[in-house]
């Protein structure tokens, strides 16, 4: 944590996540990686002690807590050594369903969630001829009566047989009928434990994470488990961006503090020559330009998360909110780096976790939402040049 504005119960907050991610130690996230296994004792510890999905309304059961807050808690996991993403995908969809799915939807799962007895970690929206062209996507929920049956597949979803719920992302109206490109996909709410039809296929991946492919074959669904309005749901995937992106900066600053301060303890303590590795300026300043940057980014991703917070509907909670993602992805990876240049060849041993962090950062270059995508947003809506897509 760099951040000197923070209140003393975001400090509190912090505290506590730092405090069980030292419990647990880069030890138990090592073989984790190296056994391809899902965090379940982490999980759950800090299910328990309300950080499920904290910022659910108070009414709903959860603790009304701000992105400024959700954010801190990502940060401190992966600045401890830890992977926050089956936190971060709960988060996002937290917000998502909380804005805008019916009152009995909100009555019957939030309760449970803000207590951690449901898990909702899983958004399947990505499909293999689609891309980033989500507007393109193919799957199809077909209405019958007070029930949608639905056809398609998917692919990158994560945890979906570590996790209860799950949002799907689907079509009522096939591209080829609606006047506006975004119109005509919906959401639903999928209870995974009891809903047939639904086949998967583990995509094995870089660094440690449950993510698998998606056959769905007439899946049923209860209309009552739509999200919102049939037909807007693309409008309210777009509202969520800007808080998952804003938490997105936050697991990049956590790791670019990891790598930064692994590599300076290892610079200070490990002689070379007969004097300190960090007393060469070769050392120094790639850490002190990273570290410039990361000061940098989180200030950004501070001042966009108090912007969206105070619901003040600003223009440039956009704009920030995926520059600050931009920032921090950057510098994260940058961090990554140049910790493996500081501890060169032993950068590369299992033992010392540089490697795993240095996998694990890679994925916030492509995903969920690639760098230049970012700069093809920016260039648009900051500084007026024509779309590329």
């Amino acid at each position: 944590m760099i951040n000197d504005r923070l209140s003393t119960e975001q400090k509190m907050l912090a505290q506590v996540v730092r405090q069980v991610v030292e419990k647990y130690g880069v030890q138990y996230w090592r073989k984790l990686d190296q056994n391809k296994l899902y965090p379940e004792e982490f999980v759950d510890e800090l299910n328990r002690l309300g950080f499920a999905a904290p910022s659910i309304p108070k009414t709903y059961g959860g603790a009304g807590l701000g992105v400024k807050e959700v954010s801190l808690i990502l940060e401190e996991i992966n600045a401890g050594g830890g992977n926050s993403q089956p936190f971060h995908g709960q988060y996002y969809l937290s917000f998502m369903v909380s804005r805008f799915a019916s009152e009995r939807l909100k009555l019957k799962y939030l309760p449970l969630i803000a207590s951690g007895k449901l898990r909702m970690q899983s958004f399947a929206l990505t499909e293999a001829e689609a891309g980033s062209d989500s507007t393109r996507i193919k799957t199809y929920a077909e209405k019958k009566g007070d029930k949608y049956i639905v056809n398609g597949r998917k692919i990158w979803i994560s945890r979906v047989k570590q996790t209860d719920l799950m949002v799907l992302v689907a079509r009522t109206t096939p591209y080829e009928e609606v006047s506006r490109k975004t119109e005509g996909i919906s959401l639903f709410l999928v209870e995974l434990g009891r809903t047939e039809g639904i086949d998967l296929q583990e995509i094995r991946t870089m660094f440690n994470s449950q993510t698998y492919e998606l056959q769905l074959k007439d899946v049923e669904l209860s209309q009552e488990n739509l999200i919102g309005e049939e037909g807007k749901g693309f409008r309210y995937v777009l509202d969520v961006l800007n808080p998952e992106r804003i938490l997105l900066a936050s697991e990049c600053i956590g790791d670019a503090r990891w790598f930064i301060n692994r590599a300076v303890e290892h610079a200070r303590n490990r002689t070379v020559f007969g004097k300190p590795l960090g007393s060469n300026q070769g050392v120094q300043f790639p850490l002190a330009d990273t570290y410039s940057r990361l000061l940098a980014a989180d200030e950004l991703r501070w001042r966009v998360a108090e912007m969206f917070d105070s619901n003040n509907n600003d223009e440039n909670v956009g704009l920030y909110a995926n520059t600050a993602k931009y920032l921090a992805a950057e510098c994260s990876w940058k961090a990554a780096n140049v910790a493996m240049d500081v501890f060169g060849g032993s950068g590369l041993a299992v033992e010392n976790d540089v490697e795993r962090k240095f996998r694990e950062t890679r994925l916030f270059q492509v995903a969920p939402v690639s760098q230049n995508l970012v700069l093809s947003y920016i260039s648009h809506h900051a500084l007026g040049l024509p779309r590329s897509y």
